[in-house]
């Protein structure tokens, strides 16, 4: 065995395998391409691939205004798994808050509660549940019905129901008030998981495929030449980035309006609110997508590096965006850098437009940060662009 292992370290397919790994070892890019994206994707796939949510952001409309509600509503908001929102006068009133995705749920405590609690009188609570996320919303009923049914032992125990009896036959039943919980998903009452998915799938295709064609489409320019003939011409760089831009801006938007039938027609994918807020969205979703790819193609020289610099780009870009599993299933920590992701905004604008039926007014921060984060991908761009050709 020993004979064996010395004879095949001084054959040339040992000498050529050393020299592989000395070429890997003065290769910085390569050395940190093999340990940093890996670290950094599985740091962040582990805390942000997350289905579960806690702490959803609830809302209290309290009738009743006795110490029993109020003793409800704390246990409530200090479970963990809600956190107070903010307290309405109305049903109504936290319903427009739902909608504006300023609250995850909504508890509305009737007029009642205690006295009927007090005299053996079954009691009805209402739960107002944001049900674009059918798992989010399913999750916020258990975890409401967890707490109500917790608490209500709790008062039982204290002696605060009032206690009947009726003759069954040969035995008396005990009959205690009961508090029937009564949910009412908003948005998606058949808690259809796809609508979800799909909307937020639209955001990482139009995102993914604008960056890998953009920088695909400039490392072939560099690759066969082309570059160094155009700046023969009088054009100035700026101009030649713009000129490369639109075609793919509108090869995306052809696929972009293909996407949006399937999503309607195979998907049924309601088409709530305003379709033109909706592509307006899509369209500055796609810019976004090319000033990434022309981004990362500033900084590569051939198809293979673009390749390896988009791995390390788009994964995080996808893992933090919301699309596909709640932003506030995601540590407190990683929730903030969400705000810098265009696909997020996006995802926000295609489920406000799409299925809740919500305009500009409450959907322009999202509009505004793409447009902001566009311009600044672009404006990036072109400067790099301009470096390289100086």
């Amino acid at each position: 065995m020993k004979e064996l292992f010395l004879r095949f370290a001084s054959s040339r397919t040992a000498v050529l395998i050393r020299k592989e790994f000395a070429q890997i070892a003065r290769d910085r890019r390569l050395r940190l391409s093999l340990i940093l994206p890996p670290v950094v994707q599985l740091m962040l796939f582990g805390f942000a691939l997350n289905s579960t949510v806690s702490h959803l952001r609830l809302g209290i409309t309290d009738l009743s205004q006795t110490p029993a509600s109020r003793e409800l509503i704390s246990n409530m908001t200090q479970s963990g798994s809600f956190e107070l929102g903010g307290t309405y006068l109305s049903a109504d009133q936290m319903g427009t808050a739902i909608g504006r995705d300023e609250l995850d749920a909504g508890v509305v405590i009737p007029t009642d509660f205690e006295r009927d609690l007090q005299r053996g009188r079954p009691v009805e609570v209402q739960i107002l549940l944001n049900a674009m996320n059918a798992n989010t919303a399913a999750l916020g009923q258990g975890y409401a019905e967890g707490v109500v049914a917790s608490w209500s032992r709790s008062y039982v125990q204290n002696g605060n129901f009032h206690v009947q009896f009726r003759k069954v036959g040969s035995e008396r039943q005990n009959i205690r008030s009961r508090i029937n919980l009564q949910p009412a998903f908003l948005y998606n009452p058949g808690l259809i998981t796809r609508w979800y998915v799909v909307t937020g799938t639209f955001g990482l295709l139009l995102m993914l495929n604008g960056s890998l064609i953009a920088s695909a489409s400039m490392i072939k320019e560099r690759e066969r030449g082309t570059v160094e003939q155009l700046l023969m011409t009088p054009a100035s760089p700026g101009q030649i980035i713009i000129a490369k831009i639109v075609p793919l801006f509108i090869l995306l938007l052809g696929m972009l309006t293909f996407a949006t039938v399937i999503i309607r027609v195979v998907f049924d994918v309601p088409f709530r609110g305003s379709i033109a807020v909706m592509f307006t969205g899509a369209a500055l979703c796609v810019l976004s997508g090319i000033g990434i790819g022309t981004f990362i193609a500033t900084f590569t020289k051939t198809a293979q590096q673009a390749q390896m610099a988009a791995f390390f780009v788009n994964p995080p870009l996808s893992s933090l965006s919301g699309a596909l599993t709640p932003v506030e299933a995601m540590p407190a920590w990683v929730q903030p850098l969400t705000l810098f992701n265009p696909i997020r905004h996006f995802s926000l604008i295609a489920r406000g437009t799409l299925i809740k039926d919500a305009g500009l007014d409450v959907l322009w921060p999202n509009l505004l940060a793409l447009v902001a984060f566009t311009v600044v991908m672009l404006t990036l761009s072109m400067l790099r662009f301009r470096k390289q050709l100086a």
